[in-house]
């Protein structure tokens, strides 16, 4: 959620930064202005009428001890209109505060001032790229039918059980995306994350935390379930990062547990509403996909800082693989809702002789934990900061299993096995049976 007092204080950069991002977001913003004003202007009424309320009731005990009945009568005759006037402006407040909450809830993070200004994925810029090509003196495939032709990837029997955007690994092909998410963990885990293994239902605040809900419910899947005891119903989880983020929700933490560095493994789970013909075939946009997530809470100042160390984690584990790739920032167009600034990295696939995305990498700063109530305080003495939160890809499981099929396939149609994913996998090659 925005800064309420930075929109207060300096309405123009936040209109410009959501220009920047997109100029439909202006109406909202005038709007959520117009009721942050409104509220305001009833909570001043409020205060107003419960100091008179306080006065006029010390008023009236002074009245009293002095036996002027008439007075006091004539003071508990205003308190009386005063309490309605009152009760009236309290019952208008609570639906009030709502309506701004939810006018605030709807609208994205303002960029950073360093974020390349752009409406689209084509104002990306390129920063850097790492590693080149292979030659090859033969057509290379894709990685489906790679896969299929290996005995290892089953996308007519993921559709059989599931319907499109499915997908069913066995044999070498299983064994192979558990080596992939196990050799993540391994490495992140050696960099000094927190490995954490979540629950992969959570109640809705806690999409609201991380800013999926409500604007991205379209693209949540929802149990069915409506319990309110048990504060159903629950959401699949989209992405590690909700719970992972969510576990320092209404916390106050101290300053020296700072930064805060977890990971994990998990399944994710998108309806990917909208993106109808698109990527159709494959791993690149499935309903079902596993991806390990890293998360960084930090103190404010160091948050830049920590976007560069965590860009450069998940960008280890390409390098390590030996997997051509590069890294882009993205413009205030294509950030996603709660970024603020964002590399994503970008994995080369022979097939498509194109860079194809494998991570995305986003410090948010203080936009989630504004949702989420998440403090640090500097010594036990001072006021509660907001953190700032930094999530990204460390990286998606089925991606890269896609990369690994695609640049490491040799003529025969056999896929090696980068070296230092063997010891995971327990061998260097797959070969057709």
């Amino acid at each position: 959620m925005i800064d309420p007092g930075l929109i207060r204080k300096d309405p123009e950069r936040v209109r410009a930064g959501l220009k920047a991002r997109n100029p439909r977001y202006l109406p909202a913003l005038e709007e959520l202005i117009a009721l942050d004003g409104q509220q305001r202007a009833v909570i001043a009424k409020v205060d107003e009428l419960r100091g008179q309320r306080n006065a006029l009731s010390q008023q009236i005990g002074k009245a009293m001890a002095a036996k002027d009945v008439a007075t006091a009568d004539k003071l508990k005759a205003e308190v009386a209109a005063g309490k309605e006037k009152l009760a009236q402006l309290e019952a208008e407040l609570a639906p009030l505060a709502e309506k701004t909450k939810q006018a605030a809830m709807g609208l994205p993070n303002v960029p950073h001032e360093s974020a390349p200004v752009g409406a689209s994925e084509n104002d990306n810029k390129e920063i850097r790229r790492v590693g080149e090509p292979t030659l090859r003196d033969f057509k290379p495939l894709d990685h489906q039918t790679v896969g299929e032709k290996l005995g290892i990837l089953d996308m007519a029997a993921a559709s059989k059980l599931s319907g499109s955007r499915f997908a069913l690994w066995k044999g070498a092909g299983a064994r192979l995306m558990r080596a992939i998410a196990a050799f993540q963990l391994d490495r992140h885990a050696k960099r000094g994350y927190l490995e954490v293994l979540p629950p992969y239902l959570v109640r809705a605040e806690i999409l609201e935390g991380t800013g999926q809900l409500p604007k991205f419910g379209d693209q949540l899947y929802k149990t069915n379930t409506d319990d309110a005891q048990e504060q159903l119903p629950l959401y699949l989880i989209p992405t590690a990062e909700v719970p992972l983020t969510n576990l320092v929700r209404e916390s106050i933490l101290a300053a020296d547990a700072l930064p805060l560095k977890m990971t994990a493994a998990t399944p994710c789970f998108r309806q990917e509403a909208g993106s109808y013909g698109k990527d159709v075939r494959g791993l690149i946009r499935n309903h079902q996909f596993d991806k390990v997530e890293l998360v960084w809470i930090t103190e404010p100042e160091k948050s830049l800082e920590a976007l560069e160390q965590l860009t450069k984690d998940a960008e280890a584990i390409l390098t390590e693989l030996g997997l051509p790739m590069r890294v882009i920032e993205l413009c205030t167009g294509d950030m996603g809702f709660s970024a603020r600034k964002t590399y994503d990295i970008e994995v080369w696939m022979p097939s498509e002789s194109r860079y194809r995305e494998i991570s995305s990498c986003s410090d948010c700063g203080d936009f989630q934990a504004r949702r989420m109530e998440a403090r640090f305080k500097r010594d036990p003495k001072a006021a509660a900061q907001f953190v700032h939160t930094l999530n990204g890809s460390g990286v998606a499981v089925g991606r890269l299993f896609a990369a690994i099929l695609e640049n490491f396939q040799q003529k025969d149609g056999s896929v090696l096995i980068p070296q230092p994913l063997q010891p995971f996998f327990g061998g260097d090659r797959i070969a057709r049976a």
